[in-house]
């Protein structure tokens, strides 16, 4: 997650049978995002809350989460907890997901950056309307003082009903303590809480990760995508099928970066299966950060339905993949670009989203 000048938003898809390659077809059927939301301080996320409709949350990088109801902001936020946050660069607060009863239970959970810099996932309780600060509770804290960047983000609830976060590698560059490839480091990795099991800790089911800035799971196969920026020259999006996401996974930095070599003298972890991207892009033409998406799986843009979206934090390209039992079938390159483009987001029917840190958001129509 790099800031940038706003680029504006022109979106159009080809259609879905269309070959691997990097330009749209010229038969494309139009379809764009179009703004529902602006002026809003520095959004990293979107989501809705299960039994919910029209509902959407919005969390702002400074620490609140702001609602949006059939389109418009409501002027009182969700919560407000930027007295905890550390923001600025890449802190702050990443991410929120609701968890799978939360129309009954009213539980959900934040990702952010307290005040000393440390990646914390809290738990907390709404009235159904409101979140409730004071009924806050750790769930999970991870030292990350020396450097402020790479600090992951990403909170999301599995197919399994079970919590996963997603952490960076602990931030400079090419991971210097060797976190991620480190077993009894919690910084670069996928962990996973069975967070309705008192007394539950966190376990590692990936690892070799330097900065998975979103990752999801395509509501229909199950299949987990990951977004994992790179370093030098490669960015790259990962994908795991459900019998693959049984094991232990090595997505292997900081000895891989994308299919590339970036360390000699060292091997990766011989622990579970190294993992190789699906797709990777390089460095060019100003490229800097991938941001990781989700497959479409709505309905109010047929054409777009199973294929992934992924685009550059930086140039604000935009690109979408379709895979079959975790192989690559089709890629393509979209016509659309946004500036600072910090998240996509998924609603209860499947819709589609994204987030600009300049105040934007936008949804998938034709």
């Amino acid at each position: 997650m790099r800031a940038l000048a706003v680029l504006v938003f022109v979106f159009a898809a080809a259609l879905p049978g269309a070959a691997c390659g990097g330009g749209a077809s010229p038969s494309a059927a139009q379809f764009h995002l179009r703004q529902i939301a602006s002026r809003l301080d520095s959004p990293t996320y979107v989501t809705s809350a299960p039994g919910q409709r029209g509902v959407l949350y919005v969390t702002e990088q400074p620490g609140v989460v702001r609602v949006l109801v059939n389109g418009k902001l409501r002027a009182q936020p969700f919560i407000d907890i930027s007295n905890l946050v550390k923001s600025g660069g890449e802190q702050g607060l990443l991410s929120i997901a609701f968890h799978p009863g939360y129309a009954k239970n009213h539980r959900f959970f934040l990702y952010f950056n307290d005040t000393t810099g440390d990646v914390r996932v809290y738990e907390f309780q709404s009235n159904g309307t409101v979140g409730l600060p004071n009924t806050g509770k750790s769930l999970l804290r991870v030292s990350h003082r020396e450097f402020d960047n790479h600090d992951g983000g990403q909170l999301q609830f599995g197919p399994d009903g079970l919590l996963y976060a997603g952490t960076g590698d602990g931030g400079s560059g090419g991971d210097p303590h060797n976190h991620s490839q480190n077993l009894g480091s919690q910084l670069g990795k996928l962990l996973r809480l069975n967070v309705n099991k008192a007394g539950a800790s966190w376990k590692i089911v990936g690892y070799g990760l330097r900065n998975p800035w979103r990752f999801s799971w395509d509501r229909a196969t199950r299949d987990l995508y990951i977004g994992d920026v790179g370093q030098d020259e490669w960015e790259e999006v990962d994908v795991r099928t459900p019998k693959q996401q049984r094991s232990l996974n090595n997505y292997g930095w900081r000895v891989w970066e994308g299919r590339a070599r970036f360390t000699s003298g060292q091997r990766t972890s011989r622990a579970g299966k190294l993992v190789f991207p699906i797709v990777t892009y390089k460095h060019d033409g100003g490229r800097c950060s991938v941001t990781g998406g989700y497959v479409y799986r709505g309905k109010a843009v047929p054409s777009a339905r199973g294929r992934y979206f992924y685009g550059d934090f930086c140039t604000g390209e935009i690109w979408s993949l379709r895979a079959v039992h975790g192989k690559l079938a089709s890629k393509r390159k979209e016509r659309l670009k946004v500036g600072s483009l910090s998240s996509f987001g998924q609603d209860a029917a499947g819709e589609l989203y994204a987030t600009s840190l300049d105040g934007q958001v936008y949804k998938l129509t034709r």
